[in-house]
């Protein structure tokens, strides 16, 4: 069992690095030698890590050339895609692919929601869009962060999916990052509160079409808001 936890050791904290940007998709990470000297360990400590990621489709071996670390899409681990979607440098590219998941699933959550949201549920998101309204007054980009995410999963529970919600919660930590990083700007603070009022509306009316379309509208705002205010800055 020490193998074994000093092999998962050796791998975060190469995948740690990968995030990092210290080896980019497409470059030759350390041979087995340097990392072996570098993590104080066996050299087969470290072709066990390597063969962890590579299980991972973290990285690939190219007999005679060495080991490449490749792209982020063809990863295979959540977990190591979730670690580079919050801490990683390639945020234009997950940002949006982010947005693109959500709108898949949380469009079709809002829809479901509209029938089965309960007179509860509807008095926790009209409380949490007053609260982004007030935090929005009061410049508090973390009490507008937290109502934000807590509106979007009273939606979630609401579907009656018991997948939904289990499928979103490894994303939360990522959520949340990321939903700082842009809710800096005043802006797209108005956009987000003006469309969270717009799926209220639609749920309390318990008009399932509307609600899907709400939803689609918000998300399709997410990604105007990051692409003008974010990547294009």
């Amino acid at each position: 069992m020490a193998r074994k936890s000093l092999v998962g050791l050796v791998a975060d904290e190469l995948l740690d690095r990968i995030v990092a940007g210290e080896f980019p998709p497409g470059t030759v990470v350390p041979g087995e030698l340097e990392l072996s000297a570098k993590h104080e360990v066996s050299r087969m400590t470290v072709r066990e890590a390597m063969k962890t990621l590579e299980a991972q489709r973290i990285l690939s071996v190219e007999r005679g050339r060495g080991t490449f670390v490749n792209p982020l899409s063809r990863w295979e681990s959540l977990e190591a895609v979730l670690r580079a979607a919050s801490e990683g440098k390639n945020d234009g590219a997950v940002a949006v692919q982010l947005i693109e998941l959500r709108r898949m699933l949380e469009t079709g959550a809002c829809e479901l929601a509209a029938s089965r949201v309960s007179p509860e549920d509807i008095e926790q998101l009209r409380a949490q869009v007053s609260a982004m309204q007030d935090a929005y007054d009061s410049n508090d980009v973390t009490a507008f962060v937290k109502a934000d995410l807590a509106f979007h999963d009273v939606i979630l529970h609401a579907s009656g999916n018991v997948f939904v919600a289990v499928l979103f919660e490894p994303l939360h930590r990522v959520l949340e990052t990321r939903r700082t990083q842009t809710s800096q700007i005043p802006d797209i603070q108005k956009h987000a509160i003006a469309h969270h009022r717009n799926i209220l509306e639609a749920l309390e009316a318990r008009d399932t079409r509307r609600a899907r379309l709400a939803m689609d509208a918000h998300m399709q705002q997410t990604l105007d808001d990051l692409r003008s205010y974010v990547l294009d800055a």
